[in-house]
């Protein structure tokens, strides 16, 4: 007989046998085999919350399969995820298969290596019944939202609505900013921006002026910005300071789940749902030539910034045998996590630093090694020597008038030599000329320039990933199927840029929550939630407590909602357009159904004439000469085919442009990114330039 170990993946459960060996029986529950029912509430609200757990129906085979190996097994080991989630696993397999929960058969791995794997394995714990009790707290507290609110919506906006309660709060934010963007009003304002040589240099740096008369300059319309500009003609620019100075640069942290997805999000263009689904992978294990399958990083779901002192070590040697001695810091480097992490696990890190990318680049696929590249230069630039920079600032004085410009040089690239953090406010400048306090510079130009305030940005996905983690909305393991969530549901749309934008019927949802059920929407009612769940989990808060308190302030709500709103109906307003119905002549909109936007008559339900939204691009099909039609794939990424799809197949991530091929006459085509082009498509022409930077 041999003992039994339960995973929750076939991938992980694959890797794990490898490591275990004969004596051992591994297999996969494929994520949860028990849950509440789908067809009712299945929570007794008048009996301490109790939850209804039912099997699952289409995990009856293994159900039934891990019954039968249960049965003939020494010991079952319960190896599911480190988290909430596969601890409340772990507590309904002994459930199911009677094991007692207070035997120590609970055995956790933050990585899927031979080290990880034998580790966990001799270390069994019983089961958590604080980390269970926090995970049921949080699904019976969705249940409850979504049973008894989406009813509500469906008989005052649209039937088939849903509404959650991490996914509600998340699109009020995207609302909110909208809103912020409408009401926000565009004022002008000037610059007086300037170049300069020095005697030392003809190169010009550039200076912008910053004060006048001692005051900070505040140029508000031309006639302003002229007035100074005729004061300045034929006025010396002298050098009336001149301060340098060293800056140390530190590296950013290694990864957790919130900084992943936002850095995958701005350098790879990866939505958070592509880049969970590549670090699973990557976790569970692959099959590295030479090796077999191993798990390349820690574990994914953490907002913890713990590192072993194993991974430093690791980490040290190496950067000294590649670098030098030089690259490593004084003593290894220790970040601190946020006050409210779970600190379960480490940060996310390769398990092995010896597998450099480029050792491993054969046995990935294209997004496993983009993200391993990430999470593998980022690991060991956290664990390098500080940046150093020469750094110059200078006060020009001219009249009245002060100007400020401000330099850098490398002095030691440190971290820099292998990674550096993106980021929206990137350092803009470079090395200034040799420049002396008291000489007097050439002024090459001097542009008054208009410039007018801009709105909030809209959020995308790394932007509100953020914003949500800093309002503390959910958790490492929510992020990413809370945005795939409320694009599904329609609630938020992508824009271009990857903008996400409130749909009319996500605005009209999310102010009718804002107005009968504000506590639902509100941030910090929704953060002090995961902050009891995360009491619970410590032990130091009740979940029944916790759910009476949350439910009767809830029911209440809604009974009262029910009052103010019998007999009415929210209309979600469709947006005009000029496209005309071609069976009745009437205007057509644009309306929002269960799988998107549409096109139906303004004259329903007289007349239920529907079609398609089609969005034109001005370029053609290189195949045929047809139109080149803006698409959406079924995971809403944007792609480009041709009108003609029943006869021509052509179809293109790449944006069809209006311009020509100067070989063929066809049109040109644009590919972004780090290998961008534009480029003829046409079969046997081959014409292509790289991108400018207007273009890009």
């Amino acid at each position: 007989m041999a003992d039994l170990v339960i995973l929750e993946s076939p991938s992980k459960a694959k890797t794990v046998k490898k490591y275990l060996g004969a004596g051992y029986d591994v297999m996969a529950s494929t994520g949860h085999i028990i849950d509440l029912p789908k067809s009712k509430l299945g929570v007794d609200v008048e009996n301490n919350f109790t939850p209804q757990y039912v099997n699952m129906k289409d995990k009856a085979d293994v159900i039934k399969e891990l019954k039968k190996r249960a049965k003939s097994a020494d010991v079952v080991y319960l190896a599911t995820d480190p988290d909430r989630e596969g601890e409340a696993i772990a507590w309904h397999l002994s459930h199911l298969l009677n094991i007692d929960e207070k035997a120590p058969v609970r055995v956790t791995f933050n990585e899927i290596t031979k080290t990880g794997v034998q580790y966990g394995m001799s270390h069994p714990r019983t089961i958590d019944p604080d980390v269970v009790n926090a995970q049921q707290t949080r699904r019976i507290l969705d249940r409850i939202v979504g049973y008894k609110l989406s009813p509500f919506l469906w008989k005052k906006v649209r039937r088939g609505l849903s509404a959650g309660r991490v996914q509600s709060v998340a699109v009020r934010i995207i609302v909110d900013r909208e809103e912020e963007i409408r009401a926000f009003k565009t004022t002008e304002y000037w610059s007086i921006d300037a170049k300069f040589s020095a005697n030392s240099s003809k190169k010009t740096f550039a200076a912008k002026l910053a004060e006048i008369d001692g005051e900070k300059a505040k140029i508000d319309n031309k006639e302003q910005a002229d007035a100074i500009l005729d004061n300045l003609k034929g006025a010396d620019f002298v050098v009336t300071n001149l301060k340098k100075s060293q800056r140390k640069k530190q590296p950013a942290p290694p990864f957790t789940t919130s900084t992943l997805q936002q850095e995958a999000s701005r350098r790879l263009s990866f939505q958070a749902r592509r880049t969970m689904k590549a670090a699973q992978e990557l976790y569970e294990g692959v099959d590295v030539e030479g090796t077999g399958a191993v798990g390349l990083i820690t574990y994914m779901r953490t907002d913890s910034l713990r590192i072993s002192d194993e991974a430093k070590t690791a980490a040290a040697e190496l950067i000294k045998n590649t670098y030098g001695a030089e690259y490593l810091p004084e003593k290894p480097r220790t970040f601190k996590s946020k006050s409210n992490a779970q600190d379960a696990h480490e940060a996310i890190r390769p398990t092995n630093v010896e597998f450099t990318p480029e050792k491993v680049k054969k046995s990935l696929t294209s997004d496993q090694f983009k993200l391993y590249k990430l999470i593998w230069e980022r690991f060991m630039a956290s664990q390098m020597a500080n940046a150093v920079m020469d750094t110059v600032s200078v006060e020009i004085t001219a009249k009245n008038c002060l100007f400020k410009a401000s330099g850098y040089s490398v002095k030691f690239d440190g971290f820099t030599k292998l990674y550096e953090e993106s980021r929206d406010d990137d350092e803009k400048g470079g090395a200034l000329p040799k420049i002396e306090k008291g000489e007097t510079l050439k002024c090459a130009e001097i542009l008054g320039n208009q410039h007018f305030t801009q709105p909030p940005a809209r959020y995308n996905e790394a932007s509100l990933i953020k914003a949500l983690e800093e309002n503390g909305i959910g958790r490492p393991s929510t992020y990413a199927p809370t945005i795939s969530t409320i694009l599904d549901r329609h609630y938020v749309e992508r824009e271009t840029g990857n903008q996400l934008k409130p749909t009319s019927l996500g605005e009209v949802i999310t102010g009718l929550l804002k107005d009968k059920f504000n506590n639902i929407v509100d941030v910090k009612f929704t953060a002090k939630m995961e902050s009891d769940l995360d009491d619970i989990e410590k032990g130091g808060k009740d979940w029944v407590a916790t759910l009476d308190k949350f439910y009767k302030g809830f029911s209440k709500s809604l009974e009262q909602a029910e009052h103010d709103m019998e007999g009415k109906h929210l209309k979600v307003p469709d947006e005009p357009t000029d496209v005309i119905c071609e069976e009745c002549g009437k205007p057509m909109v644009i309306k929002i159904g269960p799988y998107g936007k549409f096109l139906g008559c303004s004259g329903f339900p007289e007349c239920k004439f529907t079609k398609k939204i089609v969005t034109e691009t001005k370029g053609l099909c290189p195949k045929c000469g047809a139109k080149m039609l803006l698409k959406k794939s079924k995971k809403g990424k944007p792609f480009y085919g041709c009108e003609n799809y029943k006869d021509c197949n052509f179809m293109t991530w790449d944006m069809p442009l209006e311009e020509k091929c100067p070989e063929c006459g066809s049109s040109l085509f644009k590919k972004t990114g780090k290998l961008g082009k534009i480029y003829c498509a046409k079969e046997g022409c081959g014409y292509e330039r790289p991108l400018d930077k207007e273009s890009k």
